[in-house]
């Protein structure tokens, strides 16, 4: 396989898992890519809500009950099946601290109770979702799930992670690309 250079990385890009998707757990995920290199990729799900577990649940789990929540409707999301038991907070980058990752111009992750904290309190970030677990690569994994035709790739987009309801979030990613997913074939090959 050719090197790949450091512009071609997918950071901040969302991946749109094509239809032929064989594995159940990313049936029409989109994943918004964190971090890829050349070791590997971390991306969050952000089209799947957690079932029968709530942001009110998560903040007595982690300790913060007596935090008053002024944020609501706060959904959960199935980030992947990566260390389920952690939460990552993908958001606007108007909220920073110690440990923020910045992950373009506009969005940042972030992973601390601080962070929920914040979130919960609904001042800082303006925006962002809440996910626990996370979807991983190995090195050169992603890249070859690509050549497999197992993702397609889009620009992340505001509109699409903040404005777009959960259930509308695959077809309106595949809209930008001027696709009509469900006029896709479930067939992969290459010409």
């Amino acid at each position: 396989m050719a090197t790949q250079s450091h512009s071609s990385y997918l950071t901040g890009k969302l991946l749109l898992a094509m239809p032929s998707m064989g594995d159940s757990r990313f049936h029409h995920a989109v994943i918004f890519v964190i971090s890829h290199h050349a070791l590997g990729a971390m991306g969050l799900i952000v089209n799947s809500p957690v079932q029968d577990f709530t942001f009110d649940q998560l903040m007595k789990e982690a300790g913060l009950a007596d935090i008053p929540i002024k944020r609501s409707g706060v959904v959960l999301l199935n980030g992947g099946p990566v260390e389920i038991q952690h939460g990552f907070l993908l958001h606007t980058s108007d909220y920073t601290q110690e440990n923020t990752i910045e992950v373009n111009a506009g969005l940042s992750v972030s992973a601390s109770l601080d962070a929920l904290q914040a979130f919960a309190g609904g001042q800082v970030p303006k925006e962002g979702l809440l996910a626990l677990g996370y979807a991983g690569w190995g090195s050169g994994q992603l890249e070859q799930e690509l050549q497999d035709n197992a993702w397609s790739v889009v620009d992340s987009d505001y509109e699409i992670l903040f404005n777009t309801p959960l259930e509308d979030r695959w077809e309106r990613a595949f809209s930008r690309l001027g696709v009509d997913p469900s006029l896709m074939s479930h067939e992969a090959g290459r010409a």
